[in-house]
């Protein structure tokens, strides 16, 4: 399964991106997506999951600022950012799980200006 992210530019603080994740197949059956974020000089952390059911979980820092949802008929999943802040600044890469194996896609960069 390959992945590709997209949808990261430059964007003042306070606004807003969507990025996208398409993959090469099928995700209806994918239990587990998520999107995590790296910053340099920092670790990579969980930005938010969505499962098969819908059900939905996130990073406390961005709760009630970002949103995921997936498009299972279009083999895609979202990441909904509002009210960006400087740090929110980082590459921010999609995974999910597909026959019990994880598959990465490369990152998009989101860079959010003060």
């Amino acid at each position: 399964v390959q992945l590709q992210a997209s949808g990261g530019g430059l964007v003042q603080a306070g606004g807003s991106l969507r990025l996208s994740c398409a993959a090469s197949e099928s995700i209806f059956s994918m239990p587990f997506m998520a999107w995590y974020r790296q910053a340099p000089g920092k670790e990579r952390e969980l930005v938010a999951k969505i499962l098969r059911t819908g059900r939905t979980d996130y990073g406390d820092s961005v709760k009630g600022r970002f949103t995921i949802s997936r498009d299972n008929a279009k083999n895609m999943m979202y990441l909904q950012m509002n009210d960006l802040r400087p740090e929110d600044t980082a590459v921010y890469l999609c995974n999910g799980i597909s026959s019990g194996q994880l598959y990465w896609g490369q990152g998009t960069l989101v860079t959010v200006s003060s």
